[in-house]
């Protein structure tokens, strides 16, 4: 291969990378603008507060029997595998504490977190998008109705404010089946799970990074999958592309999230 063509083939690829890193900034710094005006037009929470109330009972009212049914599942794992490698190595006095140690820090926040990824992220995302490209966001520039307060900040504060609230449901319906697990196949009494939990329980360090998780993860998926809603385009097809992407970056973000918020809570 001559030189001219590697050098052809570096100059070119030099340009994709210029192209992405530019595209990648500029998306940011469209994501920050629209916290920004999002955050401003909660100022109008009373004033606006039918939305906020419509959008508190889709993504979080609405959501209770998903996170519950995944609780109950994701309870019994966590139950059936803590019981199962403290068998035979340490005393059923500490199945409690092992368990709930990780589920309120860890499984509890991430696994709400992705499910509402897939239920609300993508559901937001859709909205927004077809809004998008039949022209009813234009619309309502038209009628000086701005789409930020309109429909962005609404369903942004209800992923912050319900998030942790969906955390604390799916908190105690995965203890509770955890120790019903263990009573059940493991002979370890349910009262000896809630007491070996409560002996070393601190709420600082087992249900307040949970929370703060619960926060940032709503605040991750609310905030992204708006603004992929109202950069979509190309029709039907544009809708569709919405939907995934609004559930991909809103997982990844909230995995990302969950390594920062971690660093600094640890």
């Amino acid at each position: 291969m001559s030189e001219t063509k590697i050098g052809s083939i570096m100059l070119t690829l030099i340009r994709l990378l210029g192209r992405k890193t530019i595209g990648l900034i500029s998306n940011i710094g469209a994501i920050f603008i629209l916290l920004g005006q999002a955050l401003k037009y909660m100022r109008y929470f009373y004033r606006d507060r039918a939305l906020y109330i419509a959008q508190f009972y889709l993504l979080g009212v609405k959501a209770l029997p998903l996170v519950a049914i995944i609780s109950v599942f994701a309870g019994a794992v966590s139950g059936w595998q803590g019981a199962y490698q403290l068998e035979d190595t340490l005393p059923a006095s500490f199945f409690g504490r092992i368990v709930a140690a990780g589920y309120l820090s860890e499984m509890g926040p991430v696994l709400t977190a992705l499910v509402l990824a897939g239920r609300n992220g993508s559901s937001i995302g859709a909205e927004i998008a077809t809004m998008k490209v039949t022209e009813q966001i234009d619309a309502l520039e038209v009628m000086a109705i701005n789409p930020v307060r309109h429909l962005v900040a609404p369903r942004v504060f209800a992923m912050i404010i319900m998030m942790p609230l969906l955390v604390v449901v799916s908190d105690f319906v995965g203890l509770f089946t955890a120790a019903l697990i263990g009573d059940l196949f493991f002979n370890i009494r349910i009262q000896l799970f809630f007491n070996s939990f409560q002996a070393v329980f601190v709420v600082a360090e087992d249900v307040i990074p949970g929370l703060v998780k619960g926060v940032s993860f709503g605040f991750a998926i609310g905030l992204i999958s708006c603004w992929v809603g109202l950069k979509a385009s190309h029709g039907a097809s544009g809708v569709g592309h919405a939907a995934i992407e609004a559930f991909v970056f809103s997982a990844t973000l909230v995995l990302v999230f969950d390594f920062f918020v971690a660093m600094v809570v640890f």
